[in-house]
């Protein structure tokens, strides 16, 4: 079993990060999928074995990466590059024939874990300043079966 705490979109929040910090240390994996990739250079010093992050359009673009975790092939992008905002018609059809079974962007702030046929597409949200809903996933990855969880953020600046 493999536990997963995403975040995107952060937006120079880093108060609202440090704030999951007894999480981020409980947790396998720290995910960023971008935007103000930065702001978690802290964890990445110090946990450079669990953060896997991505550039978003706001760090000067970036590549995707992947891996396999708990027999699920994970694809992880900012999403601004397969057009997320207009949709997730483009990221499925790139992610049914690279065969990921779960795929983390970010790039539209909008909290979502939703599944296409066998796909599992979440989005974390964003915890950026003075947006009205902030959000996080937390992942829970235990041979082959994916479960999500949005956690919706109070008084995080």
């Amino acid at each position: 079993m493999k536990t997963f705490l995403v975040l995107s979109d952060t937006h120079g929040n880093v108060t609202a990060i440090n704030r999951l910090r007894e999480i981020i240390g409980e947790s396998d994996y720290l995910v960023h999928l971008g935007d103000n990739e930065r702001d978690i250079v802290e964890y990445k010093m110090r946990f450079p074995n669990k953060v896997i992050s991505v550039k978003g359009n706001c760090d000067g673009g970036g590549v995707d990466k992947e891996m396999t975790v708990e027999g699920v092939k994970i694809l992880f992008t900012h999403g601004d590059r397969h057009g997320v905002k207009n949709g997730l018609e483009r990221l499925y059809y790139y992610s049914k024939e690279k065969g990921y079974d779960l795929v983390l962007y970010g790039h539209t702030h909008i909290a979502s874990c939703q599944k296409a046929e066998e796909i599992t597409f979440i989005n974390p949200g964003t915890l950026k300043r003075y947006e009205p809903n902030k959000s996080y996933a937390y992942l829970i990855l235990h041979q082959g079966k994916i479960t999500c969880k949005i956690i919706e953020v109070k008084n995080a600046e």
